[in-house]
């Protein structure tokens, strides 16, 4: 089992990673479109990275618990403190490294996505092996996933005017 663990995280951070980058090149992609940028980066903000990280990772984590999810009475208290991690993780390391350095550096942005996505899968293993966490219930799960979900669409489309929202480039907020 530990074996299979190890493998189902490992396919998850790379199925993360993968979409997470295809993610943040959709609504380009699409010109624009509605539906993409309810899932996709519509601009340069810590915001929007931060979205590009949790789709993937609410997407494999609902495909991993069909799979093994019933074998860990913990799975969604571990799947979800390991997306909360990564999530808080991205403007954590984004805004320490420009605030020191005063630079941003595009190639250094994209491993702070990987490095996030590598220590969520990395905390959610070590959960796994515990066996530690409270049990939360899929509804509950679903609920929380939900409403993160909904906060990310809001705030896409009518975010509040604070960096975490601006776009460094254009200096504007949310679709422009």
């Amino acid at each position: 089992m530990k074996k299979n663990l190890f493998v189902w995280q490992i396919t998850g951070f790379v199925f993360t990673c993968i979409l997470g980058t295809l993610l943040h090149f959709l609504y380009d992609w699409t010109n624009g479109n509605i539906l993409a940028a309810l899932v996709s980066g519509v601009n340069e903000s810590t915001w929007e990275h931060i979205k590009l990280m949790f789709y993937p990772t609410a997407i494999f984590s609902i495909i991993q618990y069909k799979f093994i999810g019933s074998d860990y009475p913990n799975f969604w208290s571990t799947k979800l403190t390991g997306l909360f991690l990564s999530l808080v993780l991205i403007p954590v390391f984004y805004y320490t490294y420009t605030g020191i350095l005063g630079v941003n550096a595009d190639w250094f942005n994209i491993s702070i996505f990987f490095i996030c996505a590598a220590i969520g899968y990395f905390t959610e293993y070590r959960l796994f092996q515990s066996k530690k966490g409270f049990d939360v219930n899929t509804k509950t799960a679903f609920i929380i996933l939900a409403a993160i979900s909904l906060l990310f669409t809001a705030n896409t489309f009518s975010p509040p005017e604070i960096p975490l929202f601006q776009d460094p480039i254009t200096k504007l907020y949310g679709i422009n």
